[in-house]
């Protein structure tokens, strides 16, 4: 597979040290945002009726199941990024030999350099919403729209407006669809939104917002 990109300068170590402590402390069923399988991001990804040779990209997908369930509907070309390689490597672990098939990137969406209008499926669940900072928002943004080819797509989730303030003790933004597509600016129009009522492992409810958006051509 290809080389990880590297990191600018600056890449936010001490957050990395943050998620690395998260890990290395709570098996996956322990962390609030673990779900068995990501029902409405797959319903959205689904409905966009892309190829299989699709490039795609999960953004903070570390322990996340989507490689596994994209992989089982014959998704050919697949990124998995996160700021923990300890989340990778369980992901790594549990599908195997599939991983083999898989790139696995370590690092800081905001800093690393990715490559332009490599992908057409962005797909971020819970990451983009701890940008609690104007200009990681913007770097945030400005990443995606140069990773993403002209008419690809990404699906985005948040914490809703009615959802938490934090989690795992850091600030987070909450958004409507509205407001999240915004977020994105004139790169990207909202093609399709959704809104889910995860439980926690621990019985809490969490609301969280999904855009689905596509890039100019």
């Amino acid at each position: 597979m290809s080389t990880q990109p590297s990191a600018a300068p600056g890449a936010a170590l001490p957050l990395q040290a943050h998620w690395r402590s998260v890990y290395q402390r709570k098996a996956q069923v322990e962390t609030s945002w673990f779900r068995e399988h990501l029902d409405e991001s797959l319903r959205l990804i689904d409905a966009l009726g892309l190829p299989l040779s699709a490039p795609v990209i999960d953004v903070g997908g570390g322990r996340s199941t989507l490689v596994d369930d994209l992989q089982a509907r014959g998704f050919t070309d697949l990124t998995v990024l996160d700021l923990s390689d300890e989340a990778m490597a369980e992901s790594r672990a549990r599908i195997g030999s599939k991983a083999a098939a898989v790139r696995w990137w370590c690092g800081d969406v905001t800093r690393l350099d990715l490559p332009a209008s490599r992908f057409l499926l962005w797909h971020d669940r819970a990451v983009f919403h701890f940008m609690a900072e104007p200009g990681a928002r913007a770097r945030y943004a400005e990443q995606m729209a140069s990773a993403i080819a002209p008419g690809g797509y990404a699906v985005i989730a948040t914490f809703a407006l009615d959802g938490p303030e934090r989690c795992s003790n850091l600030p987070v933004q909450r958004y409507d669809a509205t407001g999240l597509a915004a977020e994105f600016g004139d790169s990207f129009m909202r093609v399709a939104e959704g809104r889910e009522l995860h439980t926690t492992p621990s019985g809490a409810t969490q609301p969280f917002t999904y855009v689905a958006l596509q890039r100019h051509p």
